[in-house]
């Protein structure tokens, strides 16, 4: 067993070396603008470009044509939006999304707010998910777009996507979704789920960190989003700029390879998690778990430590590399507000730690990692004069 466990796959993923494999012949053979339509190199990078393009539409069923590659699941979130809200002036101004959304469509959506927009807010229940009457009473004559995630990045929580799509399509509302950490972990139709914007990045299935892309539905409704990114016209207008064609040939092959291994791989993933929370159930008290433990993606473990500090249990076990929540946030000290969202104190906000297994962790990996959280989570609580106090009242029944 080699150190550190990394066990953040919801930051990022290693990338996996057949998709390196890939990748390599790009930076240096192959090193063609696949704009270049004058000379074999372009053609060659053209190829591969929408080689990979077709990978990723076969994946989500849809057709090439409505997959524009982006720089990552930010940058998607931001033209699905934007763009929308540029486009639907005519039509309207209200947005609505969940208080548990990623800040790269919680950012965006305040930003609108500042300029006249208006924008609803869903609440989730105790585990993460939204109430569909709630949803459904947010919306108004003027609703132009609603923006859920299909998983939480944070407690793994699965959204009903299947009702929501249908609900605005029923009211011929156009629907996104952030599927950054669902992909891979579930198959996902468009067209059964009637999506009409959905965002994704490859660092978050064994790719390329730098690339991701948005897929845009051509019809049944087809939607028109206005560009946020202008020059020589790439990716049909709406996303100008040289097209990384390393990062999106690595994007490709990560798509084809979860397309082939990924029932296999969900299996073992969800088998090293369900060992993981056993061993930490069965071990450790005062424990609790976030999210739906049945609705949520298989790599996902959020767990909160009654009486510890997630910073200090995170130093007291260098070798574990872990989060306390989301990367894009983990700059800021206030407590996270997902798990704020579902109900949980300052304190119990602070005592949280989120596992995310990948496909290259192992059992000896888990059984390691469950023992050396125990010892630490004991270590910590024994010089805590707040738990002990809180022990002795619990026993006394004065609590």
């Amino acid at each position: 067993m080699k150190f550190p466990i990394y066990l953040d796959n919801h930051a990022t993923t290693q990338v996996d070396p057949r998709v390196v494999e890939t990748m390599l012949p790009y930076f240096s053979e192959k090193f063609g603008n696949a704009s270049s339509r004058q000379h074999n190199y372009g053609w060659q990078a053209e190829e591969s470009v929408e080689t990979s393009r077709s990978f990723v539409a076969k994946y989500l069923n849809a057709e090439p044509s409505e997959i524009i590659f982006t720089s990552g699941a930010t940058e998607s979130n931001n033209l699905a939006i934007k763009g929308i809200v540029e486009s639907c002036k005519q039509k309207g101004n209200h947005v609505i999304s969940c208080v548990t959304e990623h800040h790269s469509v919680l950012d965006v959506c305040k930003h609108f707010e500042k300029s006249g927009c208006e924008v609803s807010y869903v609440r989730v229940d105790k585990f993460g998910k939204i109430d569909l009457n709630e949803l459904e009473n947010a919306l108004r004559s003027n609703s132009i777009l609603v923006s859920i995630m299909i998983a939480n990045n944070e407690i793994g929580t699965f959204q009903p996507i299947e009702e929501i799509g249908k609900l605005c399509a029923e009211r011929g509302i156009i629907f996104h979704t952030d599927a950054t950490q669902a992909i891979g972990k579930i198959p996902i139709d468009v067209q059964k789920l009637n999506i009409h914007l959905l965002s994704l990045s490859a660092h978050k299935i064994y790719g390329p960190k730098g690339i991701g892309a948005l897929y845009v539905r051509k019809k049944n409704p087809q939607i028109k989003v206005s560009a946020q990114q202008h020059g020589g016209g790439h990716e049909k207008g709406l996303r100008s700029g040289t097209l990384n064609v390393p990062a999106i040939v690595g994007l490709g092959k990560a798509i084809e390879i979860l397309s082939n291994e990924m029932n296999v791989e969900t299996q073992y993933i969800a088998s090293l998690r369900e060992t993981l929370q056993q061993r930490f159930f069965t071990s450790i008290e005062n424990i609790w778990f976030n999210g739906d433990l049945s609705e949520r993606i298989p790599n996902n473990l959020n767990v909160g430590f009654d009486g510890v500090d997630a910073q200090a249990l995170m130093l007291g076990m260098k070798e574990i590399a872990v989060s306390s929540g989301s990367a894009c946030s983990t700059s800021q000290a206030m407590p996270s507000h997902v798990l704020k969202a579902i109900g949980l104190s300052n304190e119990q906000a602070h005592s949280c730690i989120r596992f995310g297994i990948g496909r290259f962790n192992t059992e000896e990996e888990i059984e390691y990692t469950a023992k050396r959280v125990k010892e630490v989570v004991e270590q910590l609580r024994l010089i805590s004069s707040k738990y002990k106090i809180k022990k002795v009242k619990e026993e006394l029944g004065t609590a």
